[in-house]
């Protein structure tokens, strides 16, 4: 079965910045879109950002738009989100979110596998 582990989480001051990574097992990576989401105390899970299986195509929630970088290094089975610029409503549980199905451009909430998820903590 799909594994997916994160880490990489902690506190930060606002500014600061962090860079998660989420290593997966279980299939063949390279075909298959990844995604970050988070979950901040009482709020709905929200999308981050995700990479196509190409690495060609990634696309960015408005809220950490230009200052948040999906990359994934295939050889590896990682998927890394590079946080700058972090702010205190970044503050969340952020998961690492697979596609189910190979071959697409994006990660949906509705149809992938889940990590346990790592907390970032920005202080002001």
């Amino acid at each position: 079965q799909v594994q997916l582990v994160e880490s990489g989480g902690g506190l930060v001051q606002a500014g600061g910045s962090l860079r998660l990574s989420c290593v997966a097992s279980g299939r063949t990576f390279g075909t298959y879109a990844m995604g970050w989401f988070r979950q901040a105390p009482g709020k709905e899970r929200e999308f981050v950002a995700t990479v196509s299986w190409t690495g060609g195509n990634t696309v960015y929630g408005d809220t950490v738009k230009g200052r948040f970088t999906i990359s994934r290094e295939n050889a590896k089975n990682t998927v890394y989100l590079q946080m700058n610029s972090l702010k205190p409503e970044d503050t969340a549980v952020y998961y690492c979110a697979a596609a189910e199905n190979p071959h697409t451009h994006y990660v949906y909430s509705s149809s992938c596998y889940w990590g346990q998820g790592t907390q970032v903590t920005v202080s002001s």
